[in-house]
């Protein structure tokens, strides 16, 4: 099972802009070669494939695609493997924002 965490700003009293647009993330996001952009998500498990509708900053670690997900001006990510912890603190810290779990 993987842990899931929240970047968000909403801790913080003395930001101009609590929340993270999409906006802001596809800007930042393009900037980055190992992310790509996708308004869905799928999952496909042994019996059944599911579809989520989003906004999805897919990380391309290898093989493995990781799915950083604004919602409500949000992220938030799955940690399924090591890799993604200092890739998600490095976002978190680019984005001036704070990382917790949730």
């Amino acid at each position: 099972m993987s842990q899931r965490f929240r970047i968000t700003r909403s801790f913080q009293d003395q930001v101009e802009e609590q929340t993270i647009s999409l906006e802001e993330c596809k800007l930042y996001f393009a900037s980055k070669p190992d992310f790509e952009y996708e308004p869905s998500f799928t999952v496909k498990g042994p019996d059944s494939t599911m579809t989520i509708d989003g906004d999805f900053f897919m990380w391309s670690f290898g093989e493995a695609k990781i799915p950083f997900r604004h919602y409500m001006g949000d992220l938030y990510v799955a940690v399924s493997n090591e890799a993604v912890v200092p890739k998600m603190i490095e976002v978190a810290s680019d984005l001036r924002a704070d990382l917790t779990e949730g």
